[in-house]
């Protein structure tokens, strides 16, 4: 390695670890102060409180990584030409190109330690978080639910409570919207109530007092009931809950927990589906044209009919029922299924195109500190969160796009890349027009 690509690379170490560091810790009071009331004054340990931080910071640690290379490169650069080195090396004959290639190395191989820490160590600490947000809502149901909101914890109920008190395990002033039947829309309020899981946690069961039931029929509101009680227990599922007897045994759900190989899998299981329903889906279509293509050889010439029995009639109607009805379930599998499949492999390919973002973003940030003329960390940081909020709407509206199907994932979520990348090489290229010209 040359001087000068030490040189380089050193100026950037500094920017690199203060923003990375930086926007962790932002990250984490952004956290912390969104969760803050679920977790203070509820009796779990600090160092409960600790763990989760540190298991939540995996995520933020695979966003703050591409954000810290365009804010340490823009900043970099931007001192480059501030103290007049930028001139200097160009005067020696070294031109831009020649300066960003440590840099783009260094991109490279930092995009390959984070795809390995996006496929390896997130999953498990989103596992594990997410797990024990479990095992410290099984101790203390009450602690998905928030004060003065509604929450959507259980399936189908939407739950209010004005306020709760822990050291009583006591709730106040609450509110059920049941929307588990289609035909009656259920309305419960109660004066206060208690939370707690049945033995197996499998189910959990609420005991309200002094309240009121309304039910009123849907659709037209043709009839309505209210019913008073001073007592009442009403159960519900746990699934909504995602509880499990232990943590170690839980079932990976959600993207978040899953790494690109699994991702993959999942995907691959999902074109399976599609495949199968559409071959039963052809199926009947080719057994008909078989049919008419034997009547055709059995009768070449002949103009006698036969003519169809009303039981021959009303059995060639059911059949056409039955394949009706396959059809419609078979077209809606493959909906479902082709969803499901956006989904997950939206997911896949945004592993590899957020962690490739640390080398697209030497290529915009390397032009954009030359243009920005100054090294000092507000411009340098402004500058970037201009061009990360960029990239991450088009990262955004990617998953958008591909989920509902109106672009193939792997176009929709390289989108943010490629673009950011086409910005950065224009720029340069710019850049360095200016300079042969103004040489010339």
């Amino acid at each position: 390695m040359k001087i000068i690509d030490r040189y380089i690379l050193k100026t950037h170490i500094g920017p690199f670890l203060f923003a990375f560091f930086t926007l962790i810790f932002v990250l984490i009071l952004q956290f912390f102060a969104t969760f803050a009331d679920r977790f203070i004054g509820k009796g779990i340990g600090f160092s409960a409180i600790a763990e989760l931080i540190v298991l939540q910071s995996a995520w933020m640690i695979g966003l703050a990584a591409p954000m810290a290379v365009l804010v340490a490169v823009v900043m970099a650069f931007g001192s480059l030409t501030t103290t007049s080195e930028m001139t200097v090396f160009r005067a020696s004959g070294i031109s831009l190109y020649r300066l960003m290639i440590p840099v783009l190395v260094a991109g490279l191989l930092l995009s390959a330690l984070v795809e390995r820490f996006n496929n390896i160590v997130l999953p498990q600490s989103n596992y594990y978080a997410k797990s024990m947000m479990a095992d410290i809502a099984r101790s203390k149901p009450a602690f998905g639910l928030t004060e003065n909101a509604f929450s959507t914890l259980v399936d189908g109920y939407s739950i209010f409570i004005r306020k709760s008190d822990d050291r009583l395990k006591e709730l106040y002033g609450i509110v059920i919207y049941d929307a588990t039947r289609p035909d009656y829309s259920t309305m419960v309020t109660a004066e206060k109530g208690s939370i707690d899981f049945t033995s197996d946690y499998q189910y959990l069961v609420m005991t309200l007092y002094n309240g009121e039931v309304h039910q009123t029929s849907q659709p037209g509101h043709k009839s309505y009931r209210q019913m008073s009680f001073g007592k009442q227990r009403f159960v519900f599922e746990s699934s909504g809950f995602g509880f499990a007897r232990t943590s170690a045994s839980r079932m990976r759900s959600g993207d978040n927990e899953l790494s690109a190989s699994e991702l993959l899998l999942i995907g691959n299981e999902f074109r399976e589906r599609i495949t199968a329903s559409e071959q039963r889906i052809r199926k009947p279509l080719d057994n008909l044209e078989k049919s008419l293509s034997h009547i055709h050889a059995d009768a070449p010439g002949t103009s006698l009919k036969k003519i169809p029995t009303p039981l021959m009639m009303s059995a060639a109607a059911e059949s056409l029922d039955r394949q009706i009805e396959q059809l419609n379930s078979d077209l809606k599998s493959i909906e479902a299924n082709t969803n499901m499949n956006n989904k997950y492999m939206a997911a896949y390919h945004k592993k590899y195109a957020l962690s490739l973002a640390c080398f697209v973003f030497v290529l915009a940030g390397a032009p954009l500190g030359v243009l920005a003329r100054r090294g000092g960390f507000g411009v340098g940081a402004s500058i970037s969160l201009l061009f990360f909020v960029f990239y991450w709407v088009l990262m955004i509206a990617g998953e958008k796009i591909a989920e509902r199907g109106l672009l193939d994932p792997m176009i929709s979520m390289w989108m943010g890349n490629i673009v950011i990348a086409l910005i950065g090489v224009g720029l340069v290229i710019s850049l360095t027009s200016a300079v042969f010209n103004t040489s010339r």
